[in-house]
């Protein structure tokens, strides 16, 4: 289950990078949003988003090693980042759109967890 949690999150994680360069106009206009000003914090952020996906590789290949990485990147970060989408949205009136972010990293973070507590090395 690991594996494939860690190929799913991979791949979700290198498109968004990569809408977020290549498709900017097309998220742009989805999400009724202006261009960033200066650009560079939407292509730092697609940098960020590409290389964690491209992280996901190691634990692909090997979940029991590189679990780590799977805390990190899954109920750490996937988690607190849906919950940013969401406060941001509840506090400062970020667009309704931006909650699909928050359903999509929540729910790659709950599963991640739920895989690594279900395949607990420790438990024996």
């Amino acid at each position: 289950m690991l594996r494939a949690i860690a190929l799913v999150s991979g791949i979700y994680d290198i498109l968004v990078g990569v809408s977020l360069t290549a498709g900017r106009p097309l998220l742009m206009s989805f999400f009724q949003l202006p261009a960033p000003v200066p650009p560079i914090h939407a292509d730092l952020n697609a940098l960020f988003v590409i290389v964690v996906g491209i992280g996901y590789w190691w634990p692909y290949r090997d979940p029991s090693r590189y679990r780590w990485y799977l805390w990190l990147m899954g109920p750490i970060l996937k988690g607190a980042g849906a919950a940013v989408f969401a406060l941001d949205y509840l506090l400062r009136g970020s667009p309704a759109s931006f909650l699909l972010f928050a359903i999509c990293d929540g729910a790659l973070a709950l599963a991640t967890l739920t895989a690594l507590m279900k395949e607990n090395p420790s438990r024996g």
